[in-house]
Formats: C-alpha cells, sequence, structure tokens
C-alpha cells in the first residue's frame, strides 16, 4: 500500500507528484514560466546562485525552476516576483496563444510596452546574449533624458509601426 501511494504522492512532503504514472516532461507552461525567471535573472546580471540565495535554495533547484523541471508554486512565484522586481503577470507575458488556449483560454498575452511581441519577434531573440548585453548597457545610461533619445534612435532605426 505505502509503495502504491509513493507512486502518486511524495510521502515526506505530502505534494502530489503529477504524471508519476506516465512519461515524465515538463509542462509548456512550467517551461515558459521558467525561461521567463532566466530571462528576468539574466537581464538584472544576477546569478543562479545569487538568485537561489535570496530564495533560500541552492543554484540546482534554480536549474531546476528555469528549465520548467520543478514546477513553481504560488509562494515562490510571490517570491521570485519580488527578488526579481516585477509583479506575477511578468512570467506569463508573451504566453504563446496556443499554450493560452489549450489551458483555458483565460490567459491573455500583454499587448503593450517591451513585451509586446512583434511579427516574427520570438522568445528566442530575448534569450540572444547580444538582446541581453543591449538592455544591460541601455539600462547602464543613468540619464533619463539620454536613454529616451537612445531608446527613440533605436525605434526610428526599425522598420516603421504599422
Amino acid at each position: 500500500m505505502l509503495g502504491e501511494a509513493k507512486g502518486n504522492t511524495d510521502m515526506a512532503r505530502g505534494e502530489h507528484v503529477v504524471g508519476a504514472d506516465k512519461e515524465s516532461r515538463p509542462s509548456p507552461i512550467d517551461i515558459h514560466v521558467g525561461s521567463r525567471i532566466r530571462l528576468r535573472r539574466t537581464l538584472l546580471g544576477m546569478s543562479q546562485e545569487r538568485l537561489g540565495e535570496a530564495l533560500g535554495l541552492t543554484f540546482q533547484q534554480v536549474q531546476k525552476y528555469e528549465r520548467g523541471v520543478n514546477r513553481v508554486g504560488a509562494s515562490r512565484l510571490f517570491d521570485l516576483s519580488r527578488v526579481l522586481d516585477v509583479p506575477i503577470s511578468f512570467f506569463f507575458d508573451d504566453l504563446p496563444e496556443s499554450l493560452a488556449s489549450t489551458y483555458g483560454g483565460h490567459l491573455t498575452r500583454r499587448t503593450a510596452g517591451f513585451s509586446e511581441m512583434q511579427d516574427g519577434f520570438t522568445d528566442d531573440a530575448l534569450n540572444r546574449r547580444e538582446t541581453l548585453e543591449l538592455v544591460r548597457a541601455y539600462y547602464r545610461i543613468t540619464d533619463p533624458a539620454v536613454r529616451k533619445r537612445v531608446f527613440d534612435l533605436i525605434k526610428s532605426m526599425g522598420p516603421a509601426e504599422t
């Protein structure tokens, strides 16, 4: 009996193990949330070790969250939003429409600001080192007026908005 229960529940923590009887694969939503954690941590120039320390975790646990292997619970998501200085909704921004509709349909993509997705612009572009370095350099500009001019310059160099 105990062996049967352990297949569906982690007895030590009293947590239900999702997919214990199936091949274990991360949920696409867990992968998305993990990629958003990694994106924000990287944009802040924070190591996995430093994030782990702030949350009382090891860097290996942070790695598992970022890969979507470990599901992020509500209290941990709250802690992550505080440490990474973003609203909880940040972790669900840019969720592909296919995932939003498959998993309830009530999640929507953010449609304003930097998280606006443009045609041909995917999360892969956000995870490129070049993009991260550009964003870090942008935020190192301390004068808000200069930063705004740089932003306007970059926008003017791209295709016209429709």
